[in-house]
């Protein structure tokens, strides 16, 4: 049994789509999958950056619960279509955003008029409905980005322009998390975890950086607890001292060793070489039938190959 808690690797990355991807990280301590899986979810649901739509104004339309001549929707049907529209916003400051539309038609996040800081992901979003071939509609929009989730009354102190409507903001581009833990080994160590973790997001950020950015928050938050305090730490395992997936496996028969220490080896279920550069020599040594003449036999071999 090692006596460092090993790191683990990242060992694949499956996107799925642009908005989609499964990362699989392995191998894991027992019992680190859950402990893993569930922080990563929390963090990925409640705190990745993104940007919203935090308040509006209609004009004609003194507050929400109104209509406006000329439009089939009224203002508090508009207020769920804005917050539907996903929006990129590329500044820490709140932008101002313009939407002018006239004649009958459907009004959409593609009508809102373009900005260098603003990109629009769903310009398909309808966001009110034009009846009146004479009418138009004109709005003013404040998009935001920040954390998690701001209520009306976050908002509403917020609010760039005391006349806008506010709204409740859903600030995180991602959508839904799974996480699936199952059981993995490598040589001799068989009590370990694979940790799956999916993520789906809206398309203003990549599952690739709402994981990265996820893993930091983390980072950060448990080294600013851990003071001077550190723990030695050791690679993934079976991944120490050499890159080269051929070489790694390569059977314990093709390394020209003799018969009984090979035979010792296969017989204690290590048939690769990376099978055997996960073992410490204390867990080599305590190898059924294995003896030092056997492990100097090893250790001579792995320095001729330069593991």
């Amino acid at each position: 049994m090692s006596k460092v808690i090993h790191n683990p690797a990242l060992a694949s990355v499956d996107e799925h789509s642009t908005t989609s991807a499964s990362f699989v990280i392995e191998p894991l301590q027992a019992g680190y999958g859950n402990t893993l899986g569930n922080s990563f979810r929390r963090v990925l649901l409640s705190s990745i950056r993104g940007s919203a739509i935090v308040s509006f104004r209609v004009e004609g339309a003194s507050h929400e619960f109104t209509t406006i001549p000329g439009v089939k929707e009224d203002v508090v049907d508009i207020m769920l279509n804005l917050k539907n529209v996903r929006i990129k916003v590329d500044t820490d400051e709140p932008v101002e955003l313009r939407l002018e539309k006239k004649g009958a038609g459907t009004v959409t996040a593609g009508d809102i008029k373009a900005h260098a800081d603003v990109e629009i992901i769903n310009p398909e979003q309808i966001i009110a409905t034009i009846d009146d071939p004479k009418k138009s509609i004109t709005m003013e929009l404040v998009a935001d980005s920040g954390r998690g989730y701001h209520t009306i009354e976050e908002s509403s102190m917020q609010r760039v322009h005391s006349d806008h409507i506010a709204l409740d903001a859903v600030f995180s581009p991602v959508l839904r998390v799974r996480f699936k833990v199952d059981a993995t080994r490598v040589g001799q160590e068989t009590n370990l975890d694979r940790l799956q973790v999916t993520i789906e997001t809206d398309g203003t950020m990549s599952p690739v950086d709402a994981f990265e950015e996820a893993a930091a928050i983390l980072v950060n938050q448990y080294t600013a607890l851990a003071g001077s305090t550190t723990v030695e730490a050791a690679p993934a395992l079976g991944q120490e001292t050499i890159d080269d997936a051929g070489e790694l496996n390569t059977p314990i028969e093709e390394l020209s060793l003799s018969a009984r220490t090979a035979n010792a080896l296969v017989n204690n279920e290590i048939r690769t070489v990376r099978d055997l550069v996960t073992l410490s020599e204390q867990d080599l040594r305590e190898l059924k039938g294995f003896g030092s003449k056997a492990l100097d036999e090893v250790k001579d071999k792995l320095a001729e190959l330069d593991i």
